[in-house]
């Protein structure tokens, strides 16, 4: 049985300061977290409010495309 367009899906979210700060590499790494999203209940692009070790405050961490 091949899988189609399932309902539930992974993605990854990453915060959207440290990659900013990346580029003038004030930054030692980027944050990234694995979770799921139902995609009939939420097709937009998910962001939401994580905690990120390397600015080490609760910043935006926002969907990228895998």
């Amino acid at each position: 049985m091949a899988k189609g367009k399932d309902v539930r899906v992974n993605f990854i979210l990453e915060c959207t300061s440290c990659v900013r700060k990346n580029g003038n590499k004030e930054s030692r790494g980027i944050s990234r977290y694995i979770t799921q999203k139902n995609r009939r209940n939420t097709p937009n692009r998910l962001e939401l409010k994580k905690f990120c070790p390397y600015c080490y405050k609760h910043t935006i961490h926002g969907e990228i495309k895998k």
